[in-house]
């Protein structure tokens, strides 16, 4: 179990592959293990990182260590600090950023504001403006509803994503049997603040910044972000790929898995590491 010791906190990750990095992110309530079967096919060619960020998985702050506000202890602005300073501790100088839901979100947000660290950003199923989120994901970030939802330390949520996870994709028990386990790891303050800070996130007036290959996959069946999220991004970053996926929901890797990982892989092996017209 790799462990990065960093300033603020512990960072756990795993890595697989030999060659040039790429690093996959997770969203809202998962862990490095959604990345399970990708960084299998990409290591082949690639040095895979998944990482956990703080609060999901094995991360988390260490002793002592934790924000002077700790309102603001599991946000995307400190996700992105956390990412770039994972990048700078491990020597990797530039690499693709791949990022599911909240983690696309925070790879967009970092190409936006350290460009000399990011190769690509690929996005999958991943929220531009926070108002695209459902209803319940936005009542989550509310410290009230949370608390409710996070009635007898989180077993009756657990439960709830249990039978959800049937509408979120295509192989519910799956699903399931995942998201149940990541929900275990996290606490009520990961839970509910995360979530509030995305819902507050809204990329749009700084999307122009991003100069280099992008990449936007979504899913028509998607019930978590709104799919014309892909409207939006292609929008405010008129050369990125936009790849469509109708018979998927937020979990395309888990939907459409064959055409996933081709898409995927087809993106990061274009040597283009500037889009044209940049």
């Amino acid at each position: 179990m790799p462990l990065l010791v960093t300033d603020p906190g512990i960072i756990h990750y795993e890595t697989y592959g030999r060659g040039r990095p790429v690093l996959l992110l997770h969203g809202w309530l998962g862990s490095w293990a959604l990345w399970r079967d990708t960084i299998e096919v990409l290591g082949r060619q690639f040095r895979t990182y998944a990482l956990d960020f703080f609060g999901f998985g094995e991360s988390g702050w260490t002793l002592g260590q934790e924000p002077e506000h700790r309102a603001y202890a599991y946000t995307v602005p400190v996700y992105v600090e956390m990412v770039y300073q994972f990048m700078e501790r491990m020597g990797i100088v530039r690499a693709p950023l791949i990022g599911h839901s909240m983690g696309g979100t925070v790879s967009l947000s970092l190409a936006i504001k350290y460009p000399e660290k990011v190769v690509k950003v690929g996005v999958i199923g991943s929220p531009i403006n926070g108002a695209s989120l459902n209803l319940l994901l936005k009542l989550s970030g509310n410290p009230s509803m949370a608390r409710f939802f996070w009635l007898f330390g989180g077993r009756g949520l657990r439960l709830f994503l249990r039978g959800y996870s049937y509408f979120m994709a295509k192989n519910g028990r799956a699903m399931g049997r995942m998201i149940t386990k990541d929900v275990s790891m996290i606490s009520m303050e990961s839970f509910f603040q995360s979530i509030g800070t995305l819902r507050q996130t809204d990329l749009r007036p700084d999307l122009h910044k991003i100069r280099v290959p992008t990449l936007g996959m979504y899913g028509q069946r998607d019930i978590i972000v709104r799919p014309s999220e892909h409207l939006v991004l292609k929008a405010g970053v008129p050369h990125a790929q936009i790849e469509w996926f109708p018979d998927a929901g937020h979990f395309i890797m888990l939907d459409a898995p064959d055409r996933f990982i081709t898409t995927l892989s087809d993106f990061l092996h274009n040597s283009t590491e500037r889009a044209t017209g940049a």
